[in-house]
């Protein structure tokens, strides 16, 4: 079993919207038993909501985001997982002072993809507008498609 957790700040929106994602997309091909799959953010406040454009912005992939609620980084044992996929470098770069122990299974989501080598970042939609929304949507479903696809080939 693959065991990936998503990091962003709060959870509410770009880790949540990749979790919840990855975790319909291995439910639709059937696989859903050979991963587990969580989100918390760096300082999210355990069990806040998703934020409305998030949740609004998953229905286009079919991904129903009411349930979710945020996880703070404490919340979860980060060394039982396989790999914690930040949405930034500043996540991964605070991930990797908070548990040092944790480096090598750290990475962004593009970096791990290795879709480009200048900009690893995903930006935060916070506080901005729906298109900003799904710009950031797009970018994260199409970064988790390249992952699910080489999580396959492994």
């Amino acid at each position: 079993m693959k065991k990936i957790v998503f990091v962003c700040t709060g959870n509410i929106c770009r880790s949540a919207m990749a979790h919840q994602y990855l975790q319909t997309k291995v439910k639709q091909l059937g696989i859903e038993n050979d991963f587990l799959i969580d989100s918390c953010g760096i300082y999210a406040s355990t069990g806040e909501q998703s934020t409305r454009y998030a949740i609004e912005v998953m229905k286009n992939y079919d991904v129903n985001m009411l349930s979710h609620r945020a996880k703070n980084i404490y919340d979860l044992d980060l060394k039982d997982y396989d790999m914690i996929l930040c949405m930034t470098e500043e996540h991964k770069r605070v991930l990797a002072s908070i548990f040092p122990d944790l480096y090598t299974k750290i990475y962004t989501l593009k970096e791990y993809n290795q879709l480009s080598s200048s900009d690893k970042d995903i930006k935060d939609p916070w506080g901005y507008d729906l298109k900003t929304y799904q710009e950031c949507a797009k970018e994260i479903v199409d970064n988790v498609d390249q992952l699910l696809n080489k999580l396959k080939d492994v």
